[in-house]
């Protein structure tokens, strides 16, 4: 029987599978191909430098011993990395490369063993120059399900939460999105589970990052033209929480390379986990093709807490900080901050801070004064639909009229200073705000705002428009 390279590669195979975990196996070596035999040197295709230099760092070892027992001392191993872009077969991490060289492959010669100089392995979350092969997980370990306590207003979020943590990958809750308004503890969740993850399954990668860090990364890697490290890095994580996935609205770049990493994670039944401020039917400016995947699992709400939840809220971070508080100004605190978990635990932290400063006793007036500046200077959350309805409302017009194609002057100039507020109090994009106000696109935004701020200046009626609105807006 003539021994060829794909012969040598299966029995080199079957021993690392007999010496290494399942996962790792299934990661690392099954997306190999082994292309040729000449004499002693196996040359093996993998799917981008990233995986090569894993391979490097890991798994030098084993390969060197599989290789020496089938071709004897002078084994050599040759590497080639594929540089064409195959999303749709099994080497989904590597870049198109041009037709006109849609056949060239860059490889690399490595003996085994290898020298010293040990490759650098491209992990977007490593300080350049600072050598760490480790992925960390991001994860804040004072952030768990003990103290994330349950009530009607999360039950269904943190018990999807748990059944994820218990067997991520393995329930139809993927991926899980959570989602809800400011400072209802959407973070507070996704760390917890990947905390009890790491916890049960110490051997997963799990990783939480921020939509916005994501997109900075993937900005850096296009940058640097490491793109293909940057989807492999992504995707050989087992366990994946996106924090504000929101955020991606309007970033059609980032959101193109989240859908192959998405994609290729939950074929491989990994686990994806997302927050986001809103439920993914009124998320605007995100694919569909996106929109649709954010679907496929669970979108569970999280809303704003009951009073008796409120009440264990507080009782719970006493009792975490060592602090002893009359019942009566638990329940005063909890009746009268109703909107957040956030400015809740907030109120409390004041409440104590000025009770140790000015050497004051805890007393139910005390609380009073600290809860009515505390909810006076809280600013509320203002939606881009709040705004065209207070906007709307004031020249006694309704929302579709706002949003229509009609040029009339006084219509246009609602819409501009229903685009002027949109920018001035929320963090949405200029393209998002046109999409949800009369699907315009940005430089109609651009230009309102422009328009509104020079007639503000020229014009005292229209003037007098801007502060009337303010101040409902401030309200």
């Amino acid at each position: 029987m003539s021994v060829t390279a794909q012969s040598v590669w299966n029995n080199c195979l079957e021993f690392i599978k007999d010496n290494i975990q399942p996962q790792a196996y299934k990661t690392w070596f099954e997306p190999i191909v082994a292309v040729k035999l000449t004499d002693t040197a196996l040359s093996i295709q993998v799917p981008s430098k990233f995986f090569y230099e894993w391979l490097e760092e890991h798994y030098v070892k084993i390969l060197k011993v599989a290789l020496t027992k089938e071709l004897g001392e002078t084994a050599k191993l040759v590497y080639i990395i594929k540089m064409e872009n195959t999303y749709g077969n099994k080497q989904p991490f590597t870049e198109k490369i041009p037709s006109s060289n849609r056949s060239a492959v860059k490889s690399q010669d490595v003996d085994i063993p290898l020298n010293n100089k040990n490759p650098e392995l491209r992990n977007p979350f490593v300080i350049p120059g600072i050598r760490n092969v480790k992925i960390e997980s991001q994860l804040n370990p004072n952030y768990s399900f003990e103290n994330f306590l349950e009530g009607d207003s999360n039950r269904l979020a943190r018990s999807a939460g748990l059944a994820v943590a218990a067997k991520p990958g393995g329930t139809s809750f993927n991926p899980l999105l959570i989602f809800g308004g400011v400072g209802l503890g959407k973070t507070h969740l996704a760390h917890a589970i990947g905390v009890d993850i790491k916890d049960k399954y110490p051997e997963k990668t799990v990783l939480y990052i921020s939509a916005e860090k994501f997109t900075q990364q993937y900005i850096d890697a296009i940058k640097k033209n490491n793109r293909n490290d940057f989807i492999h890095f992504y995707q050989i994580i087992d366990v994946l929480i996106i924090d504000d996935v929101q955020f991606l609205s309007g970033k059609t770049g980032t959101q193109d390379v989240f859908f192959h990493i998405f994609n290729h994670l939950h074929q491989n039944g990994k686990q994806v986990v997302l927050t986001s401020d809103k439920a993914p039917v009124d998320m605007q400016d995100i694919e569909q093709r996106l929109l649709s995947r954010f679907k496929w699992g669970l979108s569970a709400e999280l809303q704003s807490p009951d009073f008796e939840t409120r009440v264990s809220i507080l009782r719970n971070k006493l009792y975490r900080d060592g602090v002893e508080m009359p019942e009566d100004i638990i329940e005063y605190v909890a009746k009268n901050i109703k909107t957040n978990v956030r400015e809740l635990e907030g109120a409390i932290i004041s409440l104590i801070a000025q009770s140790s400063f000015n050497k004051k006793e805890i007393t139910l007036d005390l609380a009073r004064v600290i809860v009515e500046k505390f909810v006076k200077n809280t600013k509320r959350e203002v939606s881009i639909d709040y705004i065209q309805k207070v906007v709307s409302d004031y020249f006694q017009m309704d929302v579709d009229t706002l949003q229509s194609k009609t040029r009339k002057r006084h219509i246009v100039q609602a819409r501009q200073l229903a685009m002027f507020f949109a920018k001035k109090f929320t963090k949405a994009s200029l393209a998002s705000i046109g999409s949800q106000i009369g699907k315009r696109d940005h430089a109609t935004v651009l230009h309102a705002c422009k328009t509104v701020d020079n007639l503000s200046s020229t014009d005292k009626q229209f003037r007098k428009y801007v502060d009337d609105i303010t101040k409902k807006l401030s309200v």
